[in-house]
């Protein structure tokens, strides 16, 4: 869980320790250097194997398939957002070097150390866009049975060139649309700086949760849709790529991405939280911006 100075076994702070909380607003529990570790963490086959499927196979038409059948929200699926959450105890993410905890964990910490460095009650959006940016990942549940190629990891634009800031990019040489001519050039298919919402993206749990609430009528702020939709973007808001796709309104947004994720990725931490004990403020949130029962 997230804890203040002094550390956990009662010593005193390393001074980068101290500068790092500085820095962040929140404990981290390890060097940053040692985040989004893709070369020799403990996970690295899991890691590596999910995104070579990912770079392989996620291609324009099976992504702009996919939007077509989720954004119906007709699974005929209905469940509020706390159960939703519930349901992601079950669920570990093969693509995340960092941690191999239950997802609920790493959203209440990510949510908390949110709400630490912006307390007010004007922030209580953001405090809620951390604990469900990552509730598409309910895809990979028996209820959806989605493989974890199509549901987590980085997410990239497809329809154009995909560029080397991705991670893992020797991967995508084995994608059909690597050496297709519609969707190799640097816009591809894309109008010069159309706007990340013309472009379609590989398909994951960051387009299918945006798409769960604009179509349950969720009244968070365009910040939070934006960090919900782009958090994984990693060649955006960590690179600076693709900058031809974007538009002003993506520039203007970018900040807010940027925010979350150091969150999003810093937050992350191998001891439990204490769910019961905060569990009463996210339902209020909750019920602020979402009605009680959604499609999924």
């Amino acid at each position: 869980m997230i804890v203040n100075s002094p550390t956990r076994d009662g010593a005193t702070p390393e001074p980068e320790t101290i500068a790092k909380e500085k820095e962040f607003g929140f404990d981290i529990v390890k060097e940053t250097k040692e985040f989004r570790n893709y070369e020799n963490s403990s996970l690295q086959d899991t890691v590596s194997n999910s995104y070579k499927n990912s770079h392989t196979l996620q291609t324009y038409e099976y992504a702009s398939k996919k939007m077509r059948e989720y954004s119906k929200l007709n699974s005929g699926i209905k469940m509020g957002i706390w159960e939703a959450a519930e349901l992601l105890n079950t669920i570990i993410d093969e693509s995340d070097p960092d941690s191999d905890i239950p997802q609920i964990n790493h959203l209440l910490q990510t949510a908390e150390a949110i709400r630490k460095v912006y307390p007010g009650p004007e922030y209580d959006w953001f405090h809620l866009t951390g604990f469900i940016h990552d509730l598409g990942k309910i895809l990979l549940s028996d209820k959806f049975n989605e493989p974890q190629w199509s549901v987590v990891g980085d997410t990239f634009p497809l329809g154009c060139r995909f560029d080397e800031s991705n991670i893992f990019f020797d991967f995508f040489k084995g994608n059909p649309d690597y050496s297709d001519s519609r969707y190799n050039t640097k816009n591809g298919v894309y109008q010069e700086n159309c706007g990340l919402e013309n472009v379609v993206m590989s398909w994951g749990h960051d387009e299918y949760f945006y798409q769960v609430c604009i179509g349950n009528n969720s009244t968070l702020p365009k910040q939070a849709l934006y960090m919900i939709r782009f958090h994984s973007f990693y060649p955006w808001h960590r690179h600076d790529q693709y900058k031809n796709l974007t538009n002003q309104q993506d520039e203007e947004m970018l900040e807010w991405v940027r925010k979350f994720n150091k969150f999003d990725l810093y937050s992350k931490d191998p001891e439990p939280i204490d769910v019961e004990k905060i569990k009463p403020y996210y339902l209020s949130i909750i019920d602020k911006y979402f009605p009680k029962v959604l499609n999924w």
